[in-house]
């Protein structure tokens, strides 16, 4: 007899964990601002256990704090907290993108595929949707390195970094020069330029520090 895959369902905890995250990320709920628990399991019809469950891997991410009498405080950063934490985010990357200058090419179409999707949805200014692409193309070229320090690294600082780096984008200047450093970056790792990619990805963080909204 066959064996058969298990159907895997994502857990309530994990839905509500998301929910939470999307409203941190979208500044729903605001730097320093306490976590409403009774409203958010009123809006989602779930009980408080499973937002604590969420609150608690939120913390683990460095998005919210668990406050003493205080329960969970949305996590706010100083402008030297971000520009410290691109700092280090741009050394992971720009050293992603060197080697992802090598991989395959299957996987650097897969990325040119996801930067025509970055533009479709500039232009018809989706910016939740354009943001989850952005950062499948930064998440993207962090695996075509193929070092796993690097991605669990990447991976855990950024998380802590998407309300940040969502704010780059409030205004449409800010938006549009994203998204053109983003065209400089995918067009350098299509000639597989290693020079040229280092540089497009040192000045979109660059810039990145001076958008963001702390």
């Amino acid at each position: 007899m066959a064996t058969t895959s298990p159907i895997h369902r994502k857990s309530l905890h994990s839905e509500v964990t998301d929910r939470i995250r999307q409203m941190i990320v979208a500044s729903h709920l605001k730097p320093g601002q306490r976590v409403p628990e009774l409203e958010i399991g009123r809006d989602l019809g779930v009980s408080r256990t499973p937002i604590r469950e969420a609150l608690k891997v939120l913390a683990s991410e460095g998005l919210v704090e668990l406050l003493p009498l205080r329960g969970a405080v949305v996590k706010a950063f100083s402008p030297k907290d971000a520009a410290d934490m691109m700092d280090v985010m741009a050394l992971l990357e720009i050293f992603a993108a060197e080697k992802a200058c090598q991989a395959e090419q299957k996987k650097i179409d897969q990325v040119l595929v996801l930067q025509n999707k970055l533009k479709n949805f500039h232009a018809k200014g989706k910016r939740f949707e354009y943001f989850e692409i952005n950062q499948q193309i930064h998440d993207a070229i962090v695996a075509m390195a193929d070092n796993e320090c690097l991605s669990l690294l990447h991976n855990a600082l950024s998380k802590r970094m998407r309300s940040l780096r969502f704010s780059g984008n409030h205004t449409p200047a800010n938006w549009l020069n994203a998204l053109n450093e983003h065209e400089e970056i995918a067009a350098a790792l299509e000639q597989r330029d290693v020079k040229k990619i280092k540089k497009a990805m040192g000045i979109h963080f660059a810039n990145t520090v001076k958008r963001i909204v702390v």
